[in-house]
């Protein structure tokens, strides 16, 4: 078969180095039974060790000449092939629960990462590699530089844990920035943890529009001085300084108001 030319509209970037793929799999210690799902197998360095200890995978590819290489290596029964973007494709229409893996295109990781949140109740957990700046602000605590939207809006989903770096040399074609390797595992919410997601979200997106501002001036149109009062959090204070528990209150006091 020809060799595959990695193509930069997708962000291809090919995992090669045989120890990462092994600590890959590793953690995700995949078992004949379940339903693994592959985002974006590529030229099957992952797919073939899940597929050794799984029997059976799901794959969702983009790229045509892929989707074609992989029909011809893998008989159906063995590796079920969705043709499509992962950005667009209706993760409910597969039977849950789901365990998702896959190594990101880079370019849209963002997106796609809040698009899969979106179906968190069907997911038993997720193993990805992204670009190590996206994961570290995945896993960000408040206070720190990096926390912000993608921090708060993941973190009500997940418990996310980065497991290791990667370097730009376990690829063909390097990228030109490290990346890291996340679990993420949906957090069973109670009556206290849980808010309405696109009121949330709403919030979020205000309070760090710009990041040097207070509380006052990027949620003041929302939360009165007495609701802040109510809610015991000082709005002289900034976004990044707030627990994600004090952005649920917030969202339902707005609820309740």
């Amino acid at each position: 078969m020809s060799r595959h030319i990695p193509r930069k509209r997708f962000g291809q970037h090919f995992l090669t180095d045989p120890d990462i793929i092994s600590a890959i799999v590793h953690a995700i210690r995949p078992r004949s039974g379940e339903h693994l799902v592959e985002i974006g197998p590529g030229l099957g360095a992952l797919t073939v060790p899940l597929l050794e200890q799984a029997g059976h995978l799901t794959v969702i590819e983009l790229d045509r000449d892929i989707v074609a290489r992989l029909q011809k290596r893998f008989p159906p029964d063995r590796l079920t092939i969705h043709a499509g973007d992962a950005l667009t494709f209706d993760f409910a229409s597969l039977p849950a629960p789901l365990r998702l893996v896959g190594n990101l295109p880079y370019n849209i990781s963002t997106p796609l990462l809040f698009h899969l949140a979106a179906f968190a109740s069907r997911i038993t957990d997720i193993h990805v590699m992204l670009q190590k700046e996206v994961v570290d602000r995945m896993t960000a605590r408040s206070g720190t530089a990096d926390y912000g939207r993608l921090s708060v809006m993941l973190q009500y989903r997940f418990d996310m844990e980065l497991l290791f770096d990667v370097p730009p040399d376990a690829f063909d074609p390097p990228p030109k920035v490290d990346s890291a390797v996340v679990r993420m595992i949906p957090r069973s919410q109670d009556e206290q943890s849980r808010c309405d997601i696109a009121e949330l979200e709403k919030l979020v997106t205000s309070a760090f529009s710009q990041r040097r501002k207070t509380l006052r001036n990027t949620l003041g149109h929302l939360i009165s001085p007495d609701g802040f009062a109510s809610l015991g959090i000082d709005p002289g204070r900034r976004a990044e300084t707030l627990e994600l528990a004090d952005f649920i209150r917030m969202t339902n006091h707005l609820g309740n108001h």
